[in-house]
């Protein structure tokens, strides 16, 4: 049985970019910035003149001029050309014959939860306020199909009100479903893979204006690139994932030493559906998370314990502590013993999206590299003892999820189980040093950067580290010859 909803609005966002008016932290380390819709569009849609010569409006809301467009964490920002939001694939593909007729390049912003200039642009920039809604829910068939721009929140609530679930989740869910799938955003999981990996089919307006529809039996090679596409391929305009019928998670919370989670890892990994911990920099200690599938019943946290965890301690505190380590960084070492001692155990159950989810507050900006799963604990190992003999000051924990192989081209986890170590620092807290250090290591271990966050990679390397580096290069030569969905971050990552 399938059960339809239209939305009143459709809108669209990929996390991509574009070139040269894009500022950020690209020094030597590499900035840039998930794609967001921080920035404002600005007024009234612009006419164009119709044939006998009189003004007519186009059918897109376009603002010229706009203000600069930036990302989350405030580290990427651009200047487009113009501003659009179309309402459907068929003005996304005029706007995009359009951009190309005038030379402009093309592309398409989600909420800005990337740290790099994935999705900046001084040409076209397609925002996602109006490709949004449910399409499609199809029960027999196990999917459901959203409008690219559709945050993940609405779609997690939209599937729990039908008794629906995704599989698995990244930590947020401030992202477009667009947006989060082509950076690869992902959580942790034994055998459930990135959000990328629980896609089914997707549409997208290629660099001709055409509608490209993909699956394992459609256009099948660039479905296997496009589902982490970097906005490079085209911009998608609906999205199309595998779900099943909603589930309960209980979580169990519990600190431990550093040196026995690295010990026990493997055993960790293996023996819970999903595992991750977080290590405090400057101690020996860590707070872990395993997460499995439950019977019931649903056990949420109270209100007043929920509020202590998740607001008090884990964005007001840590906001406290990052401001107070910034202004006095040698304070540092000791606010992080007495943060990493102040989480106490719990444990909850509850429906997916709230187990795996949490509120994030403090900006941030942000570094992470997949590993092999069984370099891990080696890797950071080495990134503890960097920090101990340094003179770096780090008040964000470090954060350790992992990811099952995937067959996606250009995913992270590609053809690997992989490891994700993610470091953090406080907005507008210089990065280069301590990003760079960790980068090194990262590297050394044959590590594979987020194409969403920080990193100072470029084409060579990134082929060297993913064997079917050659497969994308060759399908985007073939979908974007001239790359109208080009910019600085994409020439840099993928050459040409």
């Amino acid at each position: 049985m399938e059960s339809r909803e239209t939305p009143t609005n459709h809108t669209n966002s990929t996390n991509s970019t574009n070139s040269p008016r894009t500022t950020g932290s690209t020094s030597s380390t590499s900035s840039t910035g998930h794609t967001g819709n921080t920035g404002r569009s600005g007024p009234a849609p612009t006419a164009a003149k119709g044939r006998k010569g009189r003004r007519s409006r186009v059918p897109w809301r376009e603002s010229r001029a706009s203000a600069s467009w930036r990302n989350w964490a405030g580290n990427v920002t651009a200047r487009p050309a113009r501003a659009v939001a179309p309402g459907g694939a068929a003005e996304l593909a005029d706007i995009v014959r359009r951009a190309a007729q005038d030379g402009l390049k093309v592309k398409a912003v989600g909420t800005g939860h990337s740290f790099t200039a994935v999705a900046a642009t001084d040409g076209v920039l397609i925002r996602p306020d109006r490709l949004t809604g449910i399409l499609a829910l199809d029960r027999a068939a196990g999917t459901v199909t959203v409008a690219a721009g559709t945050p993940l929140r609405t779609l997690n609530a939209a599937l729990a009100r039908a008794g629906l679930s995704l599989t698995n989740m990244g930590d947020i869910m401030a992202q477009t479903a667009a947006g989060a799938v082509s950076t690869g955003t992902h959580g942790t999981g034994r055998s459930s893979a990135s959000i990328a990996a629980q896609i089914t089919a997707l549409e997208l307006i290629t660099a001709d204006g055409s509608l490209l529809r993909c699956s394992a039996q459609e256009n099948a090679d660039v479905f296997a690139a496009a589902r982490i596409g970097l906005g490079a391929l085209g911009v998608l305009t609906s999205v199309t994932f595998a779900v099943e019928p909603v589930f309960l998670l209980t979580a169990r919370e519990e600190p431990m030493a550093l040196e026995r989670v690295l010990a026990e890892f493997e055993e960790h990994v293996t023996g819970n559906e999903h595992f991750e911990f977080y290590w405090f920099p400057h101690t020996a200690n860590c707070n872990t998370k395993r997460n499995n599938r439950t019977a019931g019943p649903v056990d949420p946290p109270g209100l007043l314990r929920g509020w202590l965890d998740d607001e008090l301690l884990s964005n007001g505190a840590l906001k406290v502590a990052c401001s107070v380590g910034r202004a006095a960084p040698m304070a540092i070492p000791a606010i992080a013993r007495v943060s990493s001692r102040a989480l106490s155990p719990r444990t909850y159950t509850d429906i997916p999206y709230k187990v795996f989810t949490s509120p994030r507050r403090v900006r941030f900006i942000e570094m992470e590299y997949a590993l092999p799963r069984a370099a891990a604990p080696e890797a950071l190992r080495e990134v503890k003892a960097m920090v101990d003999r340094s003179p770096l000051r780090v008040s964000f924990p470090v954060e350790v999820r992992t990811a099952p192989a995937d067959d996606i081209t250009l995913s992270t986890a590609s053809g690997r189980d992989s490891a994700y170590i993610a470091v953090h620092l406080y907005r507008g807290t210089p990065h280069q040093a301590y990003f760079g250090a960790v980068e090194r290591i990262m590297v050394a271990h044959g590590g594979r950067p987020h194409w969403g966050k920080i990193h100072s990679r470029d084409a060579e390397y990134l082929a060297g580290v993913y064997p079917r580096f050659g497969e994308f290069t060759a399908l985007r030569d073939r979908l974007d010859p001239d790359r109208v969905f080009g910019n600085h971050y994409l020439r840099r990552v993928l050459g040409g």
